[in-house]
């Protein structure tokens, strides 16, 4: 069932039909899903690490002392985490196994996201293949570790607003869905670079074009750090914010020399199908005449030659004929 429809199509130019790139499709997610499930099962017996590795940090800047989160007054606001219900445990453990198993499998979804979307490209262009996943896997690292490295800080920034009197609780599965929602979202987020170096070298997206979105670029991805953050902290959106478009920037070079070496290769490669090529219409010297033989006669004509002015006709046939 999962045998790629490519196997049976093997149109050098990567073309199928609708019906097969659905096939495609439905295969690569197939091949992502299950990776995805087996590193969650994986993260599932190392559960209770995992649990201590997302709320150490959080909990070393706004944690209580033991058995201090409900007594009186306090100097500094403070924080506990807790589960909330009989199975919020057992939920907690499904969001953090599935997280971490998105997270641990990126090699592997990123790569059959290449190779869905490669058939697109030449096949001196495939080889960028291993540059693609070795490119993407740390760039989702990258992204996930951002948003794991301001968690604290977004954490002390909230709980620095609870007054002295009060008790704060971290109810278990809230502070996951934060934590889920900010590792993944910006881990994708450092993809943005990648997707648009891959388009440029698909063709579909020209360096020049890349670098002339770059004030709507820089808005959208300020308003995304912006809804992507759990506090309205101008630090911590900057923090999340400036990498992004840093990255941004730096892909929009990378489209640009790329742009400039094909152009190099191929004058005539950033034009549209529909626009013509430029004519060099400069006039060439005329060399010297060639001598042209003289046309074969046909067989009546070779026999007998007409004596007077007129030319002579042999079955319909006259000389110049």
């Amino acid at each position: 069932m999962l045998n790629s429809a490519r196997k049976q199509d093997k149109d050098p130019d990567g073309r199928m039909p609708l019906a097969a790139h659905l096939r495609e499709l439905r295969n690569r997610l197939l091949k992502s899903v299950l990776a995805v499930c087996v590193a969650a099962a994986i993260a599932m017996v190392y559960y209770q690490d995992i649990a201590r590795f997302i709320t150490g940090p959080v909990l070393d800047v706004v944690g209580c002392p033991s058995g201090t989160a409900a007594a009186g007054p306090r100097a500094h606001p403070c924080a506990e985490i807790t589960a909330n219900g009989l199975i919020a445990p057992f939920t907690i453990m499904l969001k953090l196994s599935l997280t971490s198993g998105v997270v641990a499998s990126s090699p592997i979804w990123l790569y059959q996201l290449w190779a869905f979307l490669a058939p697109g490209l030449h096949r001196h262009e495939k080889k960028y293949a291993l540059s693609f996943v070795g490119a993407g896997v740390p760039l989702f690292l990258a992204g996930a570790y951002l948003a794991y490295a301001v968690l604290p800080t977004t954490a002390g920034a909230l709980v620095g607003l609870t007054p002295s009197d009060w008790a704060n609780l971290f109810p278990a599965d809230e502070f996951i869905d934060i934590v889920t929602r900010m590792v993944v979202v910006f881990g994708l987020a450092f993809e943005l670079p990648l997707l648009l170096v891959l388009l440029n070298f698909g063709g579909v997206l020209t360096g020049r074009r890349v670098l002339g979105w770059w004030r709507f670029m820089v808005l959208g991805i300020t308003v995304f750090a912006a809804l992507a953050t759990p506090t309205g902290d101008p630090l911590v959106m900057t923090l999340l914010a400036l990498p992004i478009v840093i990255l941004y920037f730096g892909a929009a070079g990378i489209c640009l020399l790329h742009d400039r070496r094909r152009k190099r290769a191929d004058p005539d490669a950033e034009l549209d199908d529909d626009e013509a090529s430029e004519l060099d219409l400069t006039p060439a010297a005329v060399g010297e005449s060639e001598p042209v033989a003289s046309s074969r006669m046909l067989p009546e004509q070779a026999s007998g030659d007409s004596g007077g002015s007129e030319p002579s006709r042999r079955a319909g046939y006259d000389d110049f004929t």
